[in-house]
């Protein structure tokens, strides 16, 4: 089995993959004051209520966004399972087909969504991830990265209201049926998500013109169907893509890194 594990700026997310399929996804929120035992004591708990002996775990990868938390993971990874984790960055691109833009810049879920999407279509391709940011990686049929655009995610832009204004409830993220709002809730969900279905339908018919019109769109997060009239721009909407991606990125590094071994060995 293989654990994959993203840390985003929201929620860490914990993937047990065996067999070709994601057998459990776990979710719990980003908390950098709490020490290891807390997320050490969760994952042992979710182990058992799957039945899984942590020595069937005989893989993980660890993809991080937020520093103050790669530590913390890393060592929780280190106690409960034999193998020391694959940590995504710089150190394990170069064992990807993919050419990276500005590899110790970008994150590492944007090198993720960008394998997994190549893996899957060799395309060209536009991945937009509807998580904390809203993320657009554009990612080319052979394999460069060229380009990636960043906005407020969704349930950002509308908690940033909420928390910076006096009088401006927060609001379900939820497609007005008018653009003219006609109460507050309204005129937030006219502001916010209609006007996010026209940034998102912008950027998407931006980055195709910018590659001759040859370009798919493919949809991940938790976010990803919040906004149903989008559906018609995205070939595929596919919630576990960043953990397809970071799941690839683990098992090339391993056989990378095993080849190289061999390599050295030999001569």
């Amino acid at each position: 089995m293989l654990l994959a594990t993203d840390i985003g700026n929201s929620d860490i997310v914990f993937g047990l993959y065996a067999d070709g399929t994601w057998r459990h996804v776990w979710r719990t929120p980003s908390l950098a004051d709490k020490p290891a035992t807390h997320y050490a004591t969760q994952l042992r708990l979710w182990l058992l209520e799957a039945n899984v002996r942590p020595d069937a775990v005989i893989t993980t990868v660890l993809s991080s966004v937020v520093p103050p938390l790669t530590p913390t993971i890393q060592s929780v990874l280190q106690v409960l399972f034999a193998p020391e984790p694959i940590v995504v960055g710089p150190a394990v691109y170069p064992y990807l087909p993919l050419e990276v833009l500005r590899p110790y810049e970008i994150g590492t879920d944007l090198v993720a969504n960008a394998l997994a999407a190549y893996s899957r279509y060799r395309r060209n391709c536009v991945v937009v991830d509807f998580g904390t940011a809203l993320s657009f990686t554009v990612v080319t049929g052979n394999g460069r990265i060229v380009g990636v655009s960043i906005a407020p995610g969704l349930r950002t832009a509308i908690h940033s209201l909420f928390t910076d204004t006096a009088q401006l409830p927060e609001v379900p993220i939820e497609l007005p049926a008018s653009a003219l709002g006609t109460n507050t809730t309204q005129a937030i969900q006219v502001g916010v998500v209609l006007g996010y279905e026209g940034l998102i339908r912008f950027l998407i018919q931006r980055t195709r013109a910018e590659l001759n019109g040859d370009c798919i769109a493919v949809a991940t997060g938790g976010l990803s169907a919040a906004i149903p009239t989008l559906r018609d721009e995205f070939i595929d909407i596919i919630p576990s893509l960043t953990l397809d991606g970071i799941r690839q990125i683990g098992e090339l590094s391993q056989a990378g890194i095993k080849a190289k071994a061999a390599s050295t060995n030999a001569s």
